[in-house]
């Protein structure tokens, strides 16, 4: 059975420094959850109190209706993979994944059956009599997830499972993963640092900065519409340059100390008056061009070439540097030292208060004000 997670204003104390302070929650049943952001930021901090591994000292926490805050962490039914697989070195494959079956008390045809059944899940079923030792960091990765899984809890918490992957395996593993919690059906709650991972395998993710909760959404929608300044930085690539709102009768214009004016809708109507404000533009979201006209004059400093893509590094005439990434063409790559100019695609830029504390663009998705409100 999977569950609904609800955490009402969760406070975690270590002595006098408190590292989550009134943190709120909503976890829909069956959802594929990440908890993002940098280290330090209490991501897997709240996994442990979530797991009952780490104390509560204030607000609740609750499965569905039931408040956990009390209940002996081997009594909350939950699965958990943990960054260094923690699997037994001296028992076999099949007798770690039926491990948790035997401590239930489960029928001997019953544990068979299972493990049988998750070893296959996890295409791990040829290797049921190896030891750990014998087996690949992958393999040895499915047997955690296999051992996690097989004595169905009511959620899944995942600590960086990954980070001791190399790149080409963490992106396999990652849509082993993501295929196995459809296909189960488990509430999961993954916590990681790798903002391309948690897109890849996310319903929705918060994103973290110290303590608190910044952003909650889907993949999409908070990296096209970040909610503060934090979260666009830590979402990918982005470049920031300041400018001033200009709003009259004939619009919103947004003018940038090199010569460029960019018209702008949507704009929430709080924020409708004349302001400085910083622009958000992704490396991909502009365009080289030979049009002089409105537009950034710069020249480039360095490329690098990743085969699909080309990134350019820049800087312009009032020296800020700026990153562009640009689709690989058959031609040369720009050279160094080159004059270009840039194109804004105007309807993908994100506009933040000066203080970088709100994104003052309508569409904004943000689930935590949901929560919070």
């Amino acid at each position: 059975m999977s569950v609904n997670i609800r955490i009402n204003n969760a406070v975690k104390r270590y002595g006098s420094n408190t590292v989550i302070d009134g943190l709120s929650l909503d976890v829909k049943e069956g959802e594929f959850f990440t908890l993002l952001g940098p280290s330090g930021c209490g991501k897997t901090t709240l996994l442990r109190m979530i797991a009952g591994f780490c104390s509560i000292e204030g607000g609740d926490f609750y499965f569905n209706n039931k408040c956990i805050n009390l209940i002996d962490p081997a009594k909350r039914n939950i699965g958990m993979v943990f960054q260094n697989y923690a699997i037994f070195p001296h028992l076999s494959v099949k007798n770690n994944v039926a491990f948790g079956l035997k401590n239930r008390k489960y029928p001997k045809d019953k544990i068979n059956s299972e493990t049988l059944k998750f070893l296959e899940l996890m295409k791990i079923d040829q290797f049921k009599d190896r030891m750990p030792d014998k087996l690949s960091g992958g393999q040895q990765q499915r047997v955690a997830l296999a051992r996690a899984l097989v004595v169905q809890p009511d959620v899944l918490l995942m600590d960086e499972p990954l980070s001791n992957l190399d790149a080409k395996l963490r992106v396999e593993m990652r849509q082993t993963i993501r295929e196995i919690q459809r296909r189960v059906g488990i509430t999961t709650i993954y916590v990681t640092h790798d903002q391309e991972e948690a897109m890849a395998i996310s319903d929705r993710i918060a994103v973290m900065k110290d303590g608190s909760i910044q952003h909650v959404g889907k993949p999409k929608d908070i990296y096209q519409r970040p909610a503060n300044l934090f979260v666009s930085s830590f979402i990918g690539r982005t470049n920031f340059l300041d400018a001033h709102m200009i709003v009259d009768e004939a619009g919103i214009v947004l003018s940038f100390n090199d010569n460029l004016k960019l018209p702008i809708d949507k704009i929430k109507p709080e924020f409708m008056k004349e302001q400085d404000v910083i622009v958000s533009i992704r490396p991909e979201d502009f365009i080289i061009t030979h049009d002089q006209n409105n537009s950034l004059e710069g020249i480039i400093d360095s490329s690098v070439f990743l085969g699909l893509n080309t990134h350019y590094f820049i800087h312009l005439e009032s020296g800020q540097q700026l990153e562009i990434i640009q689709e690989s063409m058959i031609d040369e790559i720009i050279p160094e030292k080159s004059n270009i100019f840039l194109k804004v695609k105007t309807g993908k830029i994100n506009v933040f208060s000066k203080d970088g504390s709100r994104n003052i663009l309508e569409g904004v998705h943000n689930d935590a004000e949901i929560i919070g409100a």
